[in-house]
């Protein structure tokens, strides 16, 4: 068992001529993606950087186990490659074979959930993993199991990706669709469009209580303090009291002209541009950072049918177009501001609002469908992997299907 390191940083030669693949916090994705062999690294080391560190260059083969962040995540090295700190990493002996040890470790998540140490910074000590015990069945029956799995979860993955695409096809209807009637309108209406009128965003909103991004700098969440919305929050079923991070009363203060209210909108202006949220009573009173934006409809603006109105192409498009930075994209409050919104008459706001509701609780149902289908094939393929590795199945006899011809 063995574990990586980071050259030193402020050496920049360490860092130059880099042709060693290093695997890293920013590669974990691969790992809970649930890939067997890992892929590119975002980072390469040098041949100088790894001779003075810790770090080691890992044969192909070698099973590599998250240990700190994202904690029991495992992968094999398809190549020789070095890893950072975070993970430790097993090169098996000439009787273990990397796949079956791989789908060992997969059937351990409980295991690596109870030797995880720490409240913030969550990691497994080297003397707990060092004290790993796993079954090791013969050479022969560890290719067997692990051909099973290979062959069985191929096909659980599968059903996976068609039911993931048909939750985006259904994705891509409710974006149609609201764009389609908050540009159009329904029934008779979309032939006239009588007393629409397009205006700017901030025209919609109440004029004391403008468009505006909260607390710049809240500090670390404390446990008595006052809720904030961040731009990750602005998902639904998030703004509720349990999940948001709170600020304390002292640094809120400053900020009481963003504080939230009913039926506000909260529309997230860093990362994922374009999310938005109506504001429920739970959370009334709670303010939000520099990632989000509140929205206030004026009195004469129907809330359900602006928060519609909100999540059209019309609006997310050229917001989208308009956003800046390299890293994390963001929004400029002024052009939000300025987002043309066609606006039609209060009646038939409530209308379209009534119509979109009804018709999106239909597709965000038999969304809710195909979730829970593939909930219950990760449960599956989980569980299939823990009998095989444990030997409630015998695979003894299993023959991998031969290759097309």
């Amino acid at each position: 068992m063995k574990t990586g390191h980071t050259p030193s940083r402020s050496e920049p030669e360490y860092w130059e001529d880099c042709e060693i693949p290093w695997f890293t916090l920013a590669d974990v994705w691969q790992l809970r993606e649930g890939r067997v062999y890992l892929g590119e690294t975002a980072e390469k080391i040098s041949r100088l950087g790894l001779a003075n560190s810790a770090a080691e260059l890992l044969p192909a083969g070698t099973v590599v186990l998250s240990r700190t962040a994202s904690v029991g995540f495992s992968g094999i090295m398809p190549a020789p490659m070095a890893t950072s700190q975070d993970f430790w990493n097993w090169v098996p002996r000439s009787q273990i074979l990397p796949e079956y040890l791989l789908y060992l470790f997969r059937a351990m998540t409980q295991v690596f959930q109870r030797l995880t140490m720490g409240s913030t910074h969550k990691t497994i000590y080297q003397p707990d993993a060092a004290r790993l015990c796993i079954c090791v069945p013969p050479p022969d029956e560890q290719r067997a199991i692990a051909d099973f799995l290979d062959a069985q979860t191929a096909k659980i993955d599968a059903l996976v990706a068609k039911k993931r695409a048909l939750i985006e096809k259904l994705a891509e209807k409710r974006r149609a669709l609201i764009s389609r009637v908050v540009t159009s309108g329904i029934g008779d209406a979309r032939n006239s469009l009588h007393g629409w009128r397009t205006v700017p965003l901030m025209r919609l909103t109440d004029p004391k209580r403008p468009i505006m991004y909260g607390i710049v700098l809240p500090g670390p969440n404390v446990d008595d303090g006052v809720p904030i919305v961040k731009g990750g929050d602005v998902k639904p079923g998030r703004l509720a009291l349990d999940s948001l991070c709170k600020t304390t009363f002292e640094i809120e203060a400053g900020y009481a002209r963003s504080r939230l209210k009913t039926d506000d909108m909260v529309f997230s202006i860093r990362g994922s541009i374009g999310e938005v949220e109506l504001v429920p009573a739970e959370i009334e009173g709670a303010n939000l950072t520099q990632d989000a934006a509140r929205v206030a409809p004026a009195a004469s603006v129907q809330p359900r049918w602006l928060l519609h109105a909100l999540k059209a192409e019309s609006v997310v498009g050229p917001l989208l177009a308009l956003s800046i930075g390299a890293a994390v994209r963001g929004v400029n409050i002024r052009d939000l501001k300025r987002v043309p919104i066609p606006t039609p008459p209060v009646e038939e706001q409530r209308a379209i609002a009534d119509f979109l509701d009804r018709e999106t609780a239909k597709i965000d149902a038999l969304v809710a469908k195909v979730e829970a289908a593939i909930e219950r094939l990760q449960e599956y393929r989980a569980a299939l992997i823990t009998a095989a590795v444990t030997g409630k199945i015998d695979v003894r006899g299993f023959a991998p299907a031969a290759p097309p011809a």
